[in-house]
């Protein structure tokens, strides 16, 4: 059942990805900046607490963040230069692609770390 605080939920979430998207019309820069801001991370750690959920899955869920984050920027340099070249959605599927198979390698190679990301 869906209860009002979940539309709220839906509600805030959805206004800060127009409220990016709004600013990135404005400002290449400006947009790129808010984007890069863990907004999504700081909701979800924000929903958790104030669902109550217990610290150890707050505090999991911002560590194994960190460690999703990383593998995922090398396609923020991959998509301006494959965009001119290919278009929007093969670009974007292609960083995707790209994204995955690095996130595989990266979690392979953090497994000897005793960090376990799969």
């Amino acid at each position: 059942m869906i209860t009002k605080f979940v539309i709220v939920k839906y509600i805030v979430t959805a206004a800060v990805v127009v409220l990016v998207s709004e600013f990135a019309k404005a400002s290449d820069k400006l947009g790129g900046l808010i984007a890069s801001l863990p907004l999504v991370t700081v909701m979800a750690l924000i929903w958790l607490y104030v669902e109550k959920q217990p610290t150890a899955k707050i505090a999991n869920h911002a560590y194994y963040t960190f460690w999703y984050v990383i593998p995922t920027l090398p396609m923020f340099l991959l998509f301006p230069y494959l965009l001119p070249k290919f278009g929007f959605w093969p670009t974007l599927a292609s960083c995707v692609v790209f994204t995955l198979a690095i996130f595989y390698v990266y979690a392979i190679v953090l497994k000897q770390f005793n960090i376990n990301l799969l």
